[in-house]
């Protein structure tokens, strides 16, 4: 397939994917509902998307495009409302969460649409494994050399996106000790990891010719990258992070991500440079093992910075730019995560308390539906 025309988008607007978790209100593992619940919300009128994923026990919401942090949270809210109607009907739970902490990756079924098949038939046995829960944050870029230019800068940033979302620290019943070990599933796959250091489109577009030509690549969706572009959308799309417990931290997120987009793109602080991404694979580990504790090493001083501690500088660098968007709520919400701990922490501690993974579950999908 050849490579698409880079669509004409605003720039700085927002769009949100999560994905999530389908549960039995009885075991509260995960259950195949995904097409019964797509078929009863289908009926109602709804805003943004619910489509399907891989395997039968999870689904994905879209947003529309949205200008700001506020109407992008109402939107959200709006759709949970929806599939909470829905999932009430077949009294089934819906959670957040990047990874579902017993449910065993053999007994899932891959859900029936070709291209899910052609995945399944693929990569074998990693697509049922691929039966994780993430967040992607798309935002609007002017043009296709501006959006990867943004996509280069935004490396820097990578760890924090994933210290402040994950929620992913247990698998098949075990504690893996990484806040977010959602990642390590998607290091798996070929074309994972970063995308290639190019500033033009033009350039992009003989990268992908290359690609293609290999036959090792057909489309853009081919490409697992933490950042990518999403040609037919004029966006970049941020991947790295796990769907967080409440659509409004994912809200959060998401005007956080816009925030110091502004900052990037106003003020440019810095340039992109290849040599930002001899430290990049050493602060994703980081991000993903320890969370908010991990150490990040700046690609430019060759400082080191706790995470946490780098997100509070940032709060203050763009502090004006999100005012200026209106993302005011969603910076102080990430603030005030930083002090309460990432969804990572949350699971442990209510594991602790609780001694019992169902219950824990439990406690997640009631989280979500209440949205505190």
């Amino acid at each position: 397939m050849p490579l698409q025309a880079f669509s004409q988008s605003k720039p700085l607007t927002l769009g949100v994917e999560l994905e999530l978790q389908l549960l039995s209100t009885n075991t509260y593992d995960l259950v195949e509902s995904a097409e019964d619940l797509l078929r009863i919300v289908g009926r109602r009128d709804h805003p943004g998307e619910i489509k399907p994923e891989m395997t039968r026990s999870m689904i994905e919401i879209s947003t529309s495009v949205q200008s700001g942090y506020q109407s992008l949270l109402g939107e959200l809210r709006d759709i949970r409302g929806a599939l909470l109607e829905a999932a009430r009907f077949l009294n089934i739970a819906i959670a957040g969460g990047g990874t579902h902490p017993f449910q065993h990756w053999g007994e899932r079924k891959i859900f029936d649409a070709p291209r899910f098949n052609h995945l399944s038939e693929l990569y074998g046995y990693l697509a049922k494994q691929f039966t994780i829960f993430g967040q992607h944050v798309h935002i609007g870029c002017s043009g296709p050399d501006e959006a990867l230019r943004l996509l280069h800068l935004f490396g820097r940033y990578i760890p924090q996106f994933i210290a402040l979302t994950a929620s992913s620290p247990m698998v098949q019943g075990f504690d893996t000790q990484f806040d977010s070990a959602r990642l390590n599933s998607v290091f798996s796959f070929p074309l994972s990891g970063r995308a290639p250091y190019v500033l033009s489109w033009t350039d992009f577009g003989r990268f992908y010719n290359k690609m293609t030509g290999t036959g090792v690549v057909e489309s853009m969706k081919d490409f697992y990258w933490d950042i990518r572009p999403k040609p037919e959308y004029g966006t970049i799309e941020i991947r790295v992070c796990d769907t967080p417990l409440t659509v409004e931290k994912a809200a959060a997120l998401a005007g956080y991500v816009q925030s110091i987009a502004r900052y990037l793109l106003v003020e440019a602080p810095f340039r992109p440079d290849e040599d930002d991404y001899l430290v990049y694979a050493f602060n994703r580990f980081q991000a993903c093992r320890f969370g908010l504790d991990g150490q990040l090493v700046d690609p430019r001083t060759h400082e080191r910075i706790r995470i946490g501690d780098d997100i509070v500088d940032t709060l203050a660098r763009i502090e004006q730019h999100a005012i200026e968007l209106g993302a005011e709520g969603a910076c102080k919400a990430v603030r005030d995560s930083l002090a309460a701990g990432n969804d990572a922490q949350w699971i442990r501690q209510r594991y602790a308390a609780e001694k019992s993974l169902p219950e824990v579950v439990r406690q997640q999908s009631e989280f979500w539906a209440a949205g505190k």
